[in-house]
């Protein structure tokens, strides 16, 4: 852990965010990138996968206080299983005009009460497509997309080669158990960089892994 912590008001818009991550994953997923920021040549975080901003207040402010960009990548149509007919879908975030879900206006609603709108960059699209263009060096990488064996397998191909050596890679939803939850993150993600030989686990806060680029 590196310097204070994040103040009390961005920590409760966090938690009062719409989201899945829990109170110890998000102050671990924190403190992981604050200690990035510290350790690596100055290079931008990036997050995949942001909703609607729970987990990218934590990494805005992190992103902040070392004068690094955050740039969150996210379609905002909600993975497989936010559609309608499964467990994480919520009608709220349904526009009623399209009838598709639109996360974007409630993360942009999430940086600005967080006041992150300038250390924050949204990039609104798919992932797979942004990463095929992507070249720039990351300090700091959270994977947290589509929770599909194709959606995950692709996020790690095409944004881990960007993680630098010392950087650090977060995965949300390992579940090394099958009876905990879904697969994809840790068969697809976790298991391939681990078996890559190129990371190194450095801590584990429920389904959150934190792994270093050698």
């Amino acid at each position: 852990m590196t310097g204070a912590r994040m103040s009390t008001a961005r920590r409760e818009l966090a938690l009062s965010t719409k989201g899945f991550m829990p109170a110890d994953e998000g102050e671990a997923l924190w403190d992981a990138a604050v200690s990035a920021a510290a350790s690596v040549a100055r290079a931008p975080m990036l997050e995949v996968g942001s909703y609607c901003g729970r987990s990218t207040v934590w990494l805005g402010d992190a992103a902040e206080r070392a004068g690094r960009l955050l740039f969150a990548v996210d379609h905002h149509r909600g993975s497989e299983e936010n559609q309608a007919g499964w467990e994480h879908h919520d009608t709220d975030v349904v526009d009623p005009l399209t009838g598709k879900m639109d996360t974007l206006p409630f993360f942009r609603r999430t940086m600005h009460d967080a006041t992150l709108e300038a250390a924050v960059i949204a990039l609104v699209g798919r992932s797979p497509q942004a990463a095929s263009v992507w070249t720039t060096p990351l300090s700091f990488l959270f994977i947290d997309g589509g929770h599909g064996e194709e959606p995950a397998r692709l996020d790690y191909e095409g944004w881990t080669p960007h993680v630098v050596p010392g950087g650090l890679l977060a995965i949300h939803d390992v579940f090394p158990d099958p009876a905990d939850g879904g697969r994809p993150p840790y068969e697809q993600i976790y298991v391939p960089a681990i078996e890559s030989g190129q990371f190194d686990e450095v801590s584990v806060t429920g389904s959150l892994r934190i792994l270093r680029r050698i």
